[in-house]
């Protein structure tokens, strides 16, 4: 178990040379990496992290109780200019306009980041909360998509398929310590290792004067509302996948983390039969997690197609 690091010098650009060692990814220095942010019309603010100095040519949503970070190896696997940006209600974002989970407010917002820093980005890339997202996004803000990727997400999401993930993010909202909150995220997350577990919490967490630690999204919970029809709210959205005019790839893990199954691939073939369905066999719902360079290969390939 990790030593708790005290008063840690957050430096969320420092540890990047680590993902790449991890995942076998060459590395010859630090990558162009500026943390931007995007005024909406209400005063609040969306952050991101925009990658490379060229035209972005991807956007990234992450999932939910995640932020922009979960991206990052993915982002050195594919070398590419892109942009992830921090959902509402999430890492350095501001909440959202009516809670964080708000899919048609939090598409409004993120079009408005994507319109001013990625116009032209060839692909959007959702996964999990972001995925759903990006279906709602691509329906209201056609103009901004150009291709729609889906990690290891389809409007046949319910509560009981997501059991896993959302009993261990509706967790405790505070910990003592870091050891504390690196023991629940190794507890809940086994086949990941437990050096990018500990760069997953330094850059989702914040830590108190006291000591104790609190994840980013945890803060906003006091502005989430309650939606106990969510798993019928998601499955509306069928409608609006069947609507997408551009080319779709669906990226499934394939491990039992997963929340994708059989009759939810079934029915996006059946709902958009010209879509790609890859599956990642190492890889359970977090794919950019899991087998980062698998889902930058398929990326990569998805957009020069």
């Amino acid at each position: 178990m990790s030593e708790a690091p005290g008063r840690y010098p957050y430096d969320e650009f420092s540890m990047f040379h680590e993902n790449a060692e991890e995942f076998g990814i060459p590395y010859s220095g630090p990558p162009v990496v500026a943390r931007r942010s995007v005024a909406l019309d209400d005063g609040r603010t969306l952050s991101a992290l925009v990658w490379g100095d060229g035209a972005p040519e991807l956007v990234l949503l992450h999932g939910g109780a995640q932020n922009a970070h979960t991206w990052d190896t993915v982002a050195l696997a594919l070398g590419r200019p892109l942009v992830a940006i921090d959902l509402p209600g999430h890492g350095h974002s501001d909440g959202g306009r009516h809670g964080s989970r708000n899919l048609a407010d939090n598409a409004d917002d993120l079009a408005s980041a994507i319109a001013e820093l990625a116009p032209d980005a060839r692909a959007l890339v959702g996964m999990s909360l972001g995925g759903m997202t990006a279906i709602v996004l691509t329906d209201r803000h056609p103009e901004l998509v150009r291709r729609l990727v889906l990690v290891d997400i389809t409007p046949g999401v319910t509560p009981e398929k997501a059991k896993a993930i959302t009993s261990f993010v509706r967790g405790p909202e505070s910990f003592p310590d870091f050891d504390a909150i690196l023991a629940r995220t190794v507890e809940h997350n086994p086949t990941r290792s437990v050096s990018s577990l500990r760069r997953g919490i330094l850059h989702n967490a914040l830590q108190r004067e006291d000591g104790s630690w609190v994840w980013r999204h945890a803060r906003h919970r006091a502005e989430e509302v309650p939606d106990r029809d969510e798993g019928s709210r998601f499955g509306d959205l069928w409608e609006a996948l069947g609507r997408v005019p551009v080319p779709i790839m669906l990226v499934r893990g394939m491990r039992p983390q997963s929340v994708v199954d059989d009759p939810d691939e079934a029915e996006l073939r059946r709902r958009c039969p010209e879509a790609r369905v890859e599956h990642v066999e190492e890889a359970g719902h977090s794919v950019q997690g899991d087998d980062p360079v698998s889902l930058a290969r398929l990326l990569d390939d998805f957009v020069a197609s």
